[in-house]
């Protein structure tokens, strides 16, 4: 009893709110279907590194020390997984959506610049900026590299809006648009792309990137990497375990671990909700671009692109596509968008890659 008594008396308020935000993540996660396998262990995690003389909390900051601050291992490992699941296909056969997977990055700059406006030194002001690249990894890998002050902040940031892209996306795409816009129907104009092609795919990706943006070398390569088990036609088991066991079992780890800093100290800060601002900032600009690049481009085109599908371009794949194909069915059930979408998204993946590596060039 005597611990009980000391325990409730060393509850602070700021204790109370990150139970209130694990529990608003864990709600989000099964209430909302919202990416459950990364919220509910950030918002189990939040709940459990808060709680008063909590020896859990030494045990997940080493998990923090092991695979993140020792070398990013889990963001790399994650990108395996996260590559086995991507199909290029519609990429492929479409090239031209690499335009909007490009211009769905002009948040991260906008922000980078807005950052350093408020004071940020520039490593940290870039490090806040990715968060723009709506991918996790990416966010958490460059900010380790430029060694920010505000980390917990921005992978908390980073991971909270990507799941949130359902309800983050789609005002912000109808406020971009007009009806007639969002009514647009798109051909199939796929073409078949051969094995031989998607084998080489990611080979040279990975090198024209590693040439280009030498700092995204390790993001690109373990991203095609996995990519490459996908479509080798060889390692069909392999790449099985790393699309379900590989990236699940990581993203688990990866939400406790960031959860690991979302201590009350650490998290409830002014600093951390400017980061949270400054964050939904990139992801607004990033929507907006491109949307934006294909209003531009349908001045020029006889057959013209749905815009909906340039919002798509801010990676967070598959979430983004699923939220432009919904909204396309809402608007017309007859106006399937999905592999547009997705070809767009995926070149939104590799977009915020080189993005991440351009950011550490010039900065770092």
């Amino acid at each position: 009893m005597e611990i009980l008594y000391e325990n409730i008396l060393a509850i602070e308020w700021k204790m109370v709110v990150m139970w209130i935000i694990g529990g608003l993540l864990i709600f989000l996660a099964i209430k909302k279907d919202m990416e459950p396998t990364l919220l509910l262990p950030m918002g189990f995690g939040a709940i459990l590194v808060n709680l008063p003389h909590s020896g859990a909390a030494e045990v997940v900051n080493r998990l923090f020390d092991i695979g993140i601050d020792n070398g990013e291992l889990m963001p790399l490992i994650l990108f395996i997984g996260i590559g086995a699941m991507i199909d290029f296909t519609p990429l492929l056969s479409n090239p031209k959506y690499m335009i909007f997977g490009a211009a769905a990055q002009f948040g991260i700059f906008f922000t980078l610049c807005l950052a350093s406006f408020f004071g940020y030194s520039l490593n940290d002001a870039a490090s806040i900026a990715i968060i723009g690249a709506a991918d996790g990894p990416t966010s958490i890998f460059v900010a380790q590299v430029l060694k920010s002050n505000y980390l917990p902040a921005i992978m908390v940031a980073a991971y909270s809006y990507m799941a949130l892209v359902p309800i983050v996306q789609p005002p912000i795409i109808k406020l971009c648009t007009t009806k007639k816009e969002r009514l647009i129907r798109m051909d199939d104009t796929s073409k078949p792309v051969s094995r031989t092609t998607k084998i080489l795919f990611p080979i040279i990706t990975t090198i024209i990137v590693g040439l280009v943006a030498p700092d995204a070398v390790a993001l690109i390569g373990f991203l095609m990497f996995g990519n490459l088990i996908r479509e080798c036609g060889v390692l069909n088991s392999l790449s099985e375990t790393a699309q379900k066991v590989l990236a699940n079992l990581i993203t688990i780890f990866l939400g406790i671990t960031i959860a690991s800093r979302m201590t009350a100290e650490e998290f409830i800060r002014l600093d951390t909700i400017i980061i949270l601002c400054l964050g939904l900032v990139a992801f607004v600009f990033d929507t907006f671009g491109g949307i934006m690049i294909a209003k531009i481009m349908n001045i020029f085109l006889k057959k013209k692109i749905n815009p909906m599908i340039g919002a798509a371009g801010i990676s967070a794949f598959p979430m983004s596509s699923r939220v432009v194909h919904k909204m396309g069915l809402a608007e017309d059930n007859q106006n399937f968008l999905l592999m547009h979408a997705v070809g767009v998204n995926v070149s939104g993946q590799i977009a915020s890659v080189i993005a991440g590596g351009l950011i550490l060039a010039i900065v770092g």
